[in-house]
């Protein structure tokens, strides 16, 4: 009997250790939980998770988009208050004018149309580079601005509105025009005299060079008078961000 409570005194002393042992386990590993949920702050920490440029452009496409429609109805809203009659006719017809030289108010008239498409992808010249194939920023740019050489009063691409700090950028195989992502064809259109429209065209370096490609690698242009168009307001900001003045 008392070598069983002699053995029992020398076992308690163990089970004590293992048990402060197992807490401070548990203790220690929801601590690292918690340092790691507050370095974390909400996010997923799993780098495959996260959105490709494409998708962001995607998203930040839509929000951009959604913006430009609540612009739009604001602005709407200013234009139906503004035709009230309140006595301010002559500001008001300087105002109508003003918002025609910014690109803000819709416009119609006869056009010009010039679309851009890349290659078909079964289209492979032999020396060609998968960049021969498709349509850059700058073939739209060369063509918007002939049309503008040529007197375009008004242009869309996309059915956007293109004001004088419009900027075409490239991205992947896709264009991003006021922060939206479109992909091929590319639809510019221009109002004006459509035969100047048109010599401006056939006299731009840039654009007889793209025709070029279009020769030898399959890439896709067309050119078509069309009727009166109507062109919507520039719906986005007009504020510069950046400037500088020209020289000469």
């Amino acid at each position: 009997m008392v070598a069983m409570i002699h053995l029992r005194r020398q076992q308690r002393p163990r089970s004590v250790r293992g048990r402060v042992t197992t807490v401070l386990v548990f203790v220690l590993a929801g601590l690292l939980i918690t340092i790691a949920a507050i370095a974390a702050r909400g996010t997923d920490l799993r780098s495959d998770r996260q959105l490709s440029v494409r998708e962001l452009i995607t998203e930040m496409g839509a929000t951009n988009t959604g913006l430009q429609q609540e612009i739009a109805a604001l602005r709407a809203e200013v234009d139906e208050l503004s035709g009230q009659d309140l006595g301010f006719g002559g500001l008001q017809r300087e105002l109508d004018e003003v918002s025609l030289d910014a690109s803000v108010s819709p416009v119609a008239g006869p056009a010009l149309r010039v679309t851009l498409m890349d290659a078909p992808p079964e289209v492979k010249p032999a020396g060609a580079s998968d960049d021969d194939l498709v349509v850059h920023q700058q073939d739209i740019q060369a063509v918007v601005n002939a049309l503008w050489d040529g007197g375009a009063e008004a242009m869309t691409i996309q059915g956007q509105r293109v004001i004088s700090t419009t900027g075409i950028k490239c991205v992947g195989n896709t264009v991003v025009l006021h922060g939206v992502p479109y992909a091929p064809p590319y639809v510019i259109e221009a109002i004006g005299d459509v035969e100047r429209l048109e010599a401006g065209i056939d006299a731009a370096p840039a654009v007889q060079i793209y025709q070029q490609y279009v020769e030898a690698y399959g890439l896709g242009y067309s050119q078509e008078r069309v009727g009166d168009v109507e062109m919507p307001g520039f719906v986005g900001s007009l504020d510069l961000s950046h400037a500088r003045a020209g020289t000469g």
